[in-house]
């Protein structure tokens, strides 16, 4: 980028992890921030603000309260945050399905059909491509979904069932040998539990749902989320629920982090500077 590391501040989107609200975690999470310090500031980096990627995907959606669904590589973490603030005490759901799965289920769906191809790489590009998430599974089964793709170097592939039937994973995990909640039972899950918490007067912040990750931006994704937690939660929970896809694809994090730099408040009450950092050796702020 040909910019001086001395000469502007730094965002830092974080993973999510240590999901709990123990001590172990916690000092977990202030070990790993405290290690993206004093990696920038030896760099010379003037001030550093460090966010998790959830919290960046809802400022992408121009909020500072509700739910993110972050589909990752591995896991899939389901985190309420209010004003900002990862709820950690009313609790982080984890989902052990994530982007990895779904492309080794379509590779075996393949293999079944006796689709031959190269390298994972082309299972990857074939369900970005082509794969998308069913509204009512069972109906699908009876459609023709057959359509196809050039994958670079392999020529055109063909699919038709595998299409919505990899994705069909995260609503139905048995399906790929995975003994978990479905996607939309732990998003009710984490409702459930911020509506006991009673953290404000008005619960309707839970009730917005924001998409983030790649594979969050399969298609119908968004719509069949919305069906299944109306199907499931009471009517006076289900009242208002709105499930938003990745505003800026997979992207988000990423613009969630522009739209904090361009901040007329930024770097200011953002960030942590190299003289504060010195100055307390241990950080306390959690994330």
């Amino acid at each position: 980028m040909q910019v001086r590391a001395a000469s502007q501040p730094v965002v830092v989107s974080i993973p999510i992890l240590h999901y709990d609200d123990t001590e172990s975690a916690k000092a977990s999470r202030r070990q790993l921030k405290e290690a993206i310090y004093t990696t920038l500031f030896d760099m010379n980096v003037p001030a550093v603000c460090a966010i998790n990627q959830a919290t960046l995907a809802l400022y992408a959606a121009r909020r500072t309260s509700g739910i993110v669904v972050n589909i990752g590589f591995q896991v899939t973490s389901v985190v309420p945050i209010l004003h900002g603030k990862v709820m950690r005490k009313v609790g982080v759901e984890v989902v052990g399905l994530g982007a990895l799965k779904l492309t080794g289920f379509l590779k075996e769906l393949m293999q079944q059909n006796n689709i031959s191809f190269e390298s994972l790489y082309t299972v990857r590009t074939l369900k970005e491509n082509l794969c998308y998430v069913a509204y009512d599974y069972e109906a699908e089964l009876l459609k023709d979904t057959q359509a196809s793709c050039d994958a670079t170097g392999e020529g055109l592939f063909t699919l038709s069932k595998e299409r919505f039937q990899t994705a069909e994973i995260l609503f139905q995990p048995r399906m790929a040998g995975v003994r978990a909640m479905g996607l939309h039972q732990a998003i009710a899950l984490c409702m459930d539990h911020c509506d006991a918490a009673e953290l404000t007067s008005d619960n309707a912040w839970f009730k917005t749902i924001i998409l983030s990750g790649g594979t969050a931006c399969l298609p119908g994704l968004a719509d069949r989320l919305e069906k299944e937690l109306h199907e499931i939660l009471s009517p006076s929970m289900s009242s208002g629920v709105k499930v938003i896809p990745p505003p800026y694809g997979q992207d988000t994090a990423w613009f969630g982090a522009k739209l904090i730099g361009n901040l007329s408040t930024f770097p200011g009450p953002w960030c942590v500077t190299k003289k504060q950092f010195r100055q307390k050796p241990r950080i306390n702020r959690l994330w």
